[in-house]
């Protein structure tokens, strides 16, 4: 059952080692690219909330992710934001149950209308993983399209 602490492992610096489909996130025959960068997330409101910035320099780049839990509903809200656009995208919203936080919305892309997946895996306090997966089936069948693996910044404790 997810809690207002389920993303305390996430709190501090990062390095991050991103893959990613180069061309484009809708195309399964896209090449996949690769590429570093680093990242840092501080808590709010006793760990109920949290904002993350992620550099990415080879995109020249940075994103930022303000995550939110709903006590009422007991789940939360992801909500990303680039550098790039200058924009606040549509959220994602889910849960962790097991170790594993799936988090879903509904965005467009290259003007098509698609179902966003955000799944958080391999949870602990040295490393991370994040996938992100678009559908344009309304779910019945995912592309992923962006993977981070997250491990902890050498010399930097956790938050």
């Amino acid at each position: 059952m997810s809690s207002p602490n389920d993303f305390d492992f996430f709190h501090g610096d990062w390095e991050v080692r991103h893959r990613r489909r180069r061309t484009a996130f809708l195309d399964p025959d896209s090449d996949w690219e690769e590429f570093a960068g680093t990242s840092r997330c501080w808590p709010l409101f006793d760990g109920a909330a949290n904002l993350d910035e992620i550099d990415m320099p080879r995109l020249s780049a940075k994103g930022a992710t303000l995550r939110l839990f709903d006590r009422e509903s007991g789940q939360w809200s992801l909500n990303w934001a680039s550098s790039v656009s200058g924009t606040l995208f549509p959220p994602v919203f889910g849960r962790f149950d097991g170790g594993r936080g799936e988090f879903y919305g509904d965005d467009t892309y290259d003007g098509k209308d698609v179902r966003v997946r955000f799944v958080w895996s391999g949870v602990c306090a040295e490393s991370a993983r994040w996938e992100q997966a678009f559908s344009l089936d309304e779910g019945r069948t995912w592309l992923t399209n962006w993977i981070m693996e997250f491990s902890r910044a050498s010399g930097t404790p956790e938050d």
